[in-house]
This record gives C-alpha cells, sequence and structure tokens, in this order.
C-alpha cells in the first residue's frame, strides 16, 4: 500500500500557512528575514541529534552515567545527564536484540532505570522499578526484547518512585528505536527529537517548582528539543523526513502542528498504525511518542509549534483556575527548494491484534482521583489508596485478556501508563474507536472515563502503573500490579 500528500494539497496548505502569517497569525513565514537573522532570534542553531549507540550481532552494551552538570539551552548547567548530554545517546535495536546497560549513579541521591514502553520482563535486573540505584553505585541492567518485538519509537528515564518528576525534569531522559535494518531507507532524513521542558536561573542552576507547581505538575519555562531552545531543522522541498518524536515532559502536554502541511501518522508508542493518516495536529500526552513522516512541498521556514492544551486545574480546591499547556515555537523548519521528488511511501500494514472481539476474562474499574490532604496539600489515589510498594493492588492471569474502565471524576487530566504491556483504546473518553488503537499511554481526561482492553502475554512479574504526571505519579497516583 502506498501513502503520499498530494502536491496540489500541500500547496493548498502552504498558502493557508502563508495567508495565515499575513494576516497576522503564526503561519508559514516567507519573509526577508535572512536565515542568520531568524536564528539569532531564536537562539537555537541548528538542530543536533543525540549520539546513536546501535546492537551488532543481537547485543547493544551501554554504560549510562547519570550525573549533574550538561550543557542545556545554549549554557553550561547544573541539569542532570546521561553520559554528559540531555537527551542521553538513542539506543537502536532490533526485534530479539538483548540490551544491557551498566547505570552509574553520579548523583546525590538514588535512581535507577525504566525502559519506557519495551515489552520486556519486569523481573530480576530487567524492567524492574522497584531497583534502587544509590549514589555512587553501579547497577547491570538486562532486558531481552522478544524476536516479534514491535518496531517504533520508546524511551528511558529514571523511576525511583518520589523523584521520578525531579530526575527527568532535570534531564534524564533518552530515546530507543526497535526498527529492521531497511527502516528507514525509504526517507530522505531521519530525526529523532527529544522535547522535554525546564526553568534555569541566570547562572544556569535548576529552578524547582513551588509547591502549588508539584500539585498541578509542573512545566518549565524553557521548551527544549533535543536540548536546544527553538533549533533550527534544515530541509529540502519535496523530501521526505520521518521525525520520531518523544515527549519527555513531566508534565506539559504537546498539540503539535506544522503550518502550512500535515503530518502521515506512521505510529503511536511504538505500535505502527495499520494505516498511515494524515492529520494537521498530533497531541501527545506525557510518555506519548509517535512517528511522523513529513514532506513539504515548497520552499519557505514552516514553524513546528506546540498549541494550547487544557489540562484541567484543582479550581477552587487550589484557589485557582486550571492549568494550560501554553503555546510555544518548537523549533523552526527551514526548507530549500530542490527538484526532490520522493516516490509513494510503500507501508506495509501493521499485524495489530484487535481485542474488540476477544472474549474478556475479567472486567475491571480504576479510578483516578484526588482529595484533601491536610498539611500535605492534595492527596493523589487510585481506587482510594496511594501507593504503597509493599501492596500488590491488581493481581491478573498470565494470558487473560481483561477490560479496564479508567474513570477521573478529578478536575484535572490524568495520562495513563502500563508497564510491559501495552493495550488497546476501545473509548478515549468520547466514543468507541473505529479502528484499533494501540497505546502504553492514554490521557484520562478530567471529569471522564477511558476503556481499554490488555492481553497479560509473554512476561509475568510485579510492576506498576500509575498517572505520568509524574509529580502526581511522585504524590502517590501509582499502583502495583502481578501477572502470574
Amino acid at each position: 500500500m502506498t501513502y503520499e500528500l498530494s502536491r496540489r494539497r500541500a500547496l493548498q496548505l502552504a498558502a493557508l500557512g502563508a495567508a495565515s502569517a499575513v494576516a497576522g497569525g503564526v503561519g508559514l513565514w516567507r519573509s526577508a528575514a535572512s536565515r542568520d537573522e531568524l536564528a539569532a532570534s531564536t537562539g537555537g542553531g541548528d538542530l543536533t541529534m543525540p549520539e546513536i549507540l546501535a546492537s551488532e550481532g543481537g547485543l547493544l552494551q551501554v554504560h549510562l552515567e547519570a550525573a549533574a552538570g550538561v550543557r542545556l539551552a545554549g549554557q553550561d548547567t547544573s541539569a542532570l545527564g546521561y553520559n554528559g548530554t540531555s537527551p542521553g545517546p538513542t539506543l537502536r535495536l532490533r526485534p530479539g536484540d538483548t540490551l544491557q546497560v551498566d547505570l552509574a549513579n553520579r548523583l546525590a541521591e538514588p535512581t535507577n532505570l525504566h525502559v519506557h514502553g519495551l515489552h520486556v520482563s519486569p523481573e530480576g535486573n530487567g524492567d524492574n522499578v522497584f531497583i534502587e540505584v544509590a549514589p555512587g553505585e553501579t547497577f547491570a541492567y538486562e532486558y531481552r526484547l522478544p524476536d516479534d518485538h514491535p518496531t517504533g519509537t520508546f524511551w528511558y528515564h529514571p523511576h525511583r518512585h518520589g523523584l521520578v518528576a525531579d530526575q527527568l525534569y532535570g534531564g534524564l531522559a533518552g530515546a530507543i528505536i526497535v526498527a529492521s535494518d531497511d527502516a528507514e531507507g525509504q526517507f530522505d532524513e531521519n530525526r529523532v527529537l527529544v522535547v522535554s521542558d525546564i526553568t534555569l536561573d541566570e547562572d544556569g542552576r535548576v529552578v524547582q517548582p513551588s509547591f502549588q507547581q508539584r500539585m498541578m505538575g509542573r512545566e518549565g519555562r524553557l521548551l527544549l528539543v533535543n536540548g536546544q531552545v527553538q533549533p533550527t531543522l534544515t530541509g529540502r522541498s519535496g523530501a521526505r523526513e520521518r521525525w520520531r518524536v518523544v515527549n519527555a515532559c513531566s508534565s506539559r502536554f504537546l498539540r503539535l502542528r506544522l503550518d502550512g502541511t500535515e503530518f502521515l501518522v506512521l505510529g503511536f508508542d511504538g505500535i505502527h498504525a495499520r494505516e498511515p493518516r494524515q492529520q494537521q495536529e498530533v497531541v501527545l500526552a506525557p510518555g506519548n511518542r509517535a512517528d511522523l513522516a513529513v514532506e513539504v512541498a515548497s520552499e519557505g521556514r514552516y514553524r513546528l509549534l506546540t498549541e494550547p492544551y487544557d489540562r484541567g486545574g484543582m479550581g477552587r480546591m487550589m484557589r485557582g483556575g486550571g492549568m494550560t499547556s501554553e503555546r510555544a515555537l518548537l523549533a523552526v523548519y527551514d526548507v530549500a527548494a530542490e527538484s526532490t521528488s520522493s516516490t509513494p511511501l510503500r507501508w506495509e500494514a501493521a499485524e495489530v491484534e484487535d481485542l474488540r472481539d476477544v472474549a474478556v476474562d475479567a472486567l475491571r474499574e480504576l479510578v483516578f482521583d484526588v482529595g484533601m490532604g491536610g498539611g500535605r496539600g492534595m492527596r493523589f489515589m487510585i481506587d482510594g489508596r496511594e501507593f504503597d510498594p509493599d501492596r500488590v493492588d491488581t493481581e491478573v492471569r498470565m494470558g487473560a485478556v481483561e477490560e479496564w474502565v479508567l474513570r477521573n471524576p478529578s478536575p484535572m487530566d490524568h495520562p495513563f501508563h502500563l508497564h510491559v504491556w501495552s493495550f488497546e483504546v476501545l473509548d478515549a473518553g468520547d466514543g468507541p474507536l473505529q479502528a484499533p488503537e494501540w497505546r502504553d499511554v492514554i490521557n484520562i481526561p478530567a471529569g471522564r472515563e477511558v476503556r481499554i482492553r490488555v492481553r497479560f502475554a509473554d512476561f509475568g512479574g510485579r510492576t506498576v502503573y500509575h498517572c505520568h504526571i509524574l509529580d502526581h505519579e511522585d504524590l502517590g497516583m501509582m499502583s502495583v500490579i502481578v501477572a502470574s
């Protein structure tokens, strides 16, 4: 099957973008400003890619050192990074590979590692979030990917309860790509875009959020792409690019738009789409990833934006209104005129399981809610209980298919993340879906409910599910699940 954005449609969108710019909007730029002037106004310079560490012979051995002191947003900072950079290196794997990571903790506090979205064991030295790596210690992780592991975009970050938001916000994150050898061959350019946010003072020190910002879920003043503020991507008209976008923000939602064109959505959360679809906007909750094909028909400077997203707020409970992830410029896409003409994208329909007609072994309801916590501010709970690592909240049978109703009676959104097992979304809060949609993070809108189905296959053990607004997770909105 082939997919492409028609030249006529691309030119129509470009014209609409230009008209928006003339009218005072934020559309496609066709000003007389030089590229140097544009870079000076944004301060980002050319986009840089994280180092890629790729497996060989079925094995990738990596040493990751978590430490403070990286160059971020164009300055030396006290922010955190892996191997001296934020984001850390991109880990490239194939289905069936083994990933071995020696995590050296050079922080002043405990940490650990979570390989977000990978379908691997949560036990022993696998994706075990109950491991604690003390300051000065090194821990050897090992992850064995199944031979049929989905190809797509995943990521890694710390998951030591109570410190997750601080350490991710501080800069500890990196991308993981699972791909076959020829996966990138149809694209003229392949990019990894790790989006994060942070607040730094004038001396480059990380500014910690206030008490109320933790209650709401912090958002930093600086919005970064690969550690840069508003960098420039350089492309060619007619060329096809693949953008792997990771929302590595601890609380911020991204509502992506590239003025003057449409995205062709190839996959979400590491699962390829059965059929890619064209969208003008793509919404990523914290933790979500999107694989996007981008093709611009004409030269110009295009803005990659994140539009406002209202994720709710505590209202009267916190003497304030809602929290909106604000509109911001993420990057500039500077497209030169060339006679490049990509062939239509050949797409083999992904073999994505559809659980809608499968017999369900159990039906569960999980309630994500907040309440008054006395002197501690708000309480963040699942089913009326805050996280306890020594308590098992949910027990499931290996091989079972379960349907979960995720209810959110609170006044703020809660993105739900289940470790180890991806799930099919039946209803995202606004009606049944018409085609299979697989995720490992799904937002539960304030005052609504979401329905999902999960097959607990391949790996048993003890792990967690939680809200991926990570301040909420650290404050108790997480539960323990055991599959046996």
